[in-house]
């Protein structure tokens, strides 16, 4: 007998917001099916292939120099801000339309983890790249997705990796990279990150093709004791150094934990030491029975809410007119949260931290802007359902489990107008918090 809670449970968690359908379809499954088809998607993402990558096109900066005008460097500014908004833009409406929504979820995730700000990067085509490498790594061994970022250009620039020589040694990339990414504070010493950023040192982005290289003459091949082994580490194998260490099954273990279960869940014990492909450490992680315990108490980040809500309204966000376009970015913004624009190396916020006065408002705002959005078969769906339904109709349109008598009366007075009844539905506590 399927269990329909744990069924609906998997796919708010698992997806960025799972639609009416897909919950109809997932009961029919079952609950083990649908977890392999999440895992384990067969085939190609039709819905990814429907929106694929923009045609950026070169830096505006590739062609800028010393004896280029401020006209120049203006218009070479504006373009690039141009590139910036277009993929912020881009990577919205992939999660909404990608049906491989827990592939998309994980980029999402590993882009928090490593949280890497075009702003500073300044290069949409290098936020692009960091995007493809968390796809082409992100569900595999940790120990491979660790290599690749230690030589992603945006992350290289965004911790001032290319500062980094044999002579003057920068400690910010080595630093984060066992502080946030993969040990976690009080596992290693001062001593080991000025070793780990000798390890580093060599490695440059070419500003005019977008690509890190290895620079000899810049690297100490000396030797180098970091965590207790010594050798003459480089940056590979560092990265592998560190991704085997318990310590590193553990820290990723816990931070996919709070962000599929929930901070305040304990991290079960079997999963304290976890080794293997992120795919499998989720399998273990989706299949506990503490997160099958952990319902009602994550709060959904901006991104997801909107995300989520999107899906669920039948809103392509790429072909929304440019206006509302940005008017949802700079709400979301206004929650705090725009993809590409971390506000730190530390990554966003999590749990009640989203719950705010400003960000309530902003959410509010957008809420409106995408009820006024949704798809034309959605509000007439509403619409043809006696008033006094409408409540639980628009329960499982935004697949929430139950109202709560204080919701379901608030609720009540706005079942005449579909419209304000969806955007109370979406800022109601039932669909904030999953």
């Amino acid at each position: 007998m399927v269990d329909q809670d744990a069924v609906v449970h998997l796919l708010r968690r698992a997806t960025f917001g799972p639609t009416a359908a897909e919950v109809e379809a997932a009961g029919r499954a079952g609950l083990a099916a649908t977890l392999d088809r999440l895992l384990s998607p067969v085939g190609a993402d039709p819905g990814a292939a429907a929106t694929p990558a923009p045609d950026l096109g070169a830096d505006p900066y590739a062609g800028i120099s010393k004896e280029s005008s401020r006209e120049q460097r203006q218009q070479a500014q504006k373009k690039r801000a141009e590139q910036a908004r277009g993929l912020v833009d881009w990577w919205l409406d992939r999660m909404v339309v990608a049906e491989h929504q827990l592939t998309e979820k994980l980029v999402f995730f590993w882009h928090g983890h490593w949280a890497t700000s075009v702003r500073k990067v300044r290069s949409a085509q290098l936020m692009l790249g960091q995007l493809d490498t968390f796809r082409a790594y992100g569900r595999g061994p940790f120990e491979d997705l660790v290599r690749a970022m230690v030589r992603d250009p945006a992350l290289i620039l965004w911790l001032d990796g290319q500062r980094n020589t044999r002579t003057a040694p920068n400690e910010n990339l080595a630093r984060e990279l066992m502080e946030l990414f993969t040990l976690g504070i009080g596992h290693y010493t001062e001593a080991d990150v000025k070793a780990g950023a000798r390890a580093l040192t060599g490695w440059q982005v070419d500003r005019r093709t977008g690509q890190a290289r290895f620079v000899r003459r810049r690297h100490d091949p000396a030797e180098k004791t970091i965590l207790g082994r010594t050798a003459a580490f480089d940056a590979d194998s560092y990265a592998r150094l560190l991704a085997a260490r318990p310590e590193a099954g553990a820290f990723v273990a816990a931070r996919l934990w709070a962000r599929f279960a929930g901070a305040d869940v304990p991290l079960p014990a079997a999963l304290g030491g976890a080794a293997g492909t992120t795919t499998e450490l989720l399998r273990a992680l989706l299949t506990q029975a503490a997160f099958g315990q952990a319902r009602g108490g994550l709060v959904k980040q901006p991104v997801e809410w909107a995300v989520g809500a999107m899906r669920q309204l039948g809103i392509r966000p790429g072909k929304l007119p440019e206006q509302q376009r940005r008017e949802l970015v700079n709400r979301l913004a206004g929650m705090d949260q725009v993809p590409l624009r971390p506000p730190s190396v530390g990554g966003w916020p999590a749990g009640p931290a989203w719950l705010t006065t400003s960000s309530l408002q902003a959410r509010m705002r957008l809420a409106a802007l995408l009820a006024g959005a949704a798809a034309p078969e959605v509000t007439r769906r509403l619409a043809g359902t006696a008033p006094g339904d409408r409540p639980d109709a628009l329960a499982r349109l935004l697949v929430v489990d139950r109202w709560t008598p204080r919701t379901r009366a608030a609720l009540a007075p706005l079942a005449d107008d579909p419209r304000r009844l969806l955007v109370a539905g979406l800022v109601s506590p039932e669909y904030t918090v999953s």
